[in-house]
């Protein structure tokens, strides 16, 4: 459990599992709440939390293919493309970044 907080991949996976917990908030109770209610303060709450979420899993992305030597037509742009598709880290955690080793260095 400490690689993940103590390897570039174990960050990324953690960043990308509260990412997409954060847009299935977003989408799924936060904006019904928002426009069949008229209540956008879990809008404004969780939208920018998501936001930060979503820059924080861009980059570290992006360190990581860089670390990883990832190239980006075959592998970044996946992990990329999870990020902005509901359930896409989650699947994206499973099917690229659970199979890539944890090393510290």
């Amino acid at each position: 459990m400490n690689n993940y907080f103590s390897t570039n991949i174990g960050r990324l996976r953690i960043i990308g599992f509260f990412e997409g917990i954060s847009l299935l908030i977003l989408i799924f109770i936060a904006m019904p709440l928002k426009y069949f209610y008229g209540n956008p303060a879990l809008v404004k709450i969780v939208g920018q939390l998501h936001g930060i979420l979503f820059l924080l899993f861009v980059f570290n992305t992006l360190s990581v293919g860089v670390e990883q030597k990832w190239r980006f037509k075959e592998t970044t742009w996946k992990v990329l493309l999870a990020c902005v598709v509901p359930f896409g880290t989650f699947y994206i955690d499973n099917k690229i970044l659970s199979k890539i080793p944890m090393e510290e260095k």
